[in-house]
């Protein structure tokens, strides 16, 4: 796959004076029905997480407080996205490498997932991932 696959999408924002309300709907909005949602928080300053790519795994994941970035590279070309609104979501499609840092303190990301977790599906290793693009 290549990072064009890999994309920045607008999720239904309803704004009210009382709060604003996104929501996600599988296949609606996102092209999986979903099967897995975990957020990451708590994050300590200057970690990093992800560092891997998945074999058929489909994944958007969105700010849902604070900002971070993720580094999306196909083994071709690289793309940095720094996510900070969570009325965006970022789908990245199976077979791309990515690494997530820049965490700011007491953000929140919230990750929607194509299937349940399953070992397997993940390279871990990014010489492997290169080796087999």
């Amino acid at each position: 796959m290549k990072i064009e696959n890999c994309y920045l999408t607008n999720l239904p924002k309803i704004s009210d004076p009382r709060g604003n309300l996104t929501f996600i709907e599988g296949s609606q909005h996102i092209p999986f029905d979903i099967k897995r949602v975990y957020y990451l928080y708590d994050v300590p300053g200057g970690a990093e997480r992800a560092g891997h790519a998945h074999k058929n795994l489909q994944q958007l994941f969105i700010a849902m407080s604070g900002s971070f970035d993720i580094l999306l590279d196909d083994g071709y070309t690289q793309k940095k996205i720094h996510m900070n609104r969570s009325y965006y979501g970022l789908y990245v499609c199976p077979g791309i490498w990515r690494e997530i840092d820049n965490f700011s303190s007491g953000s929140v990301c919230l990750v929607l997932a194509s299937e349940p977790y399953c070992p397997e599906d993940y390279i871990r290793d990014y010489q492997e991932f290169i080796d087999i693009r």
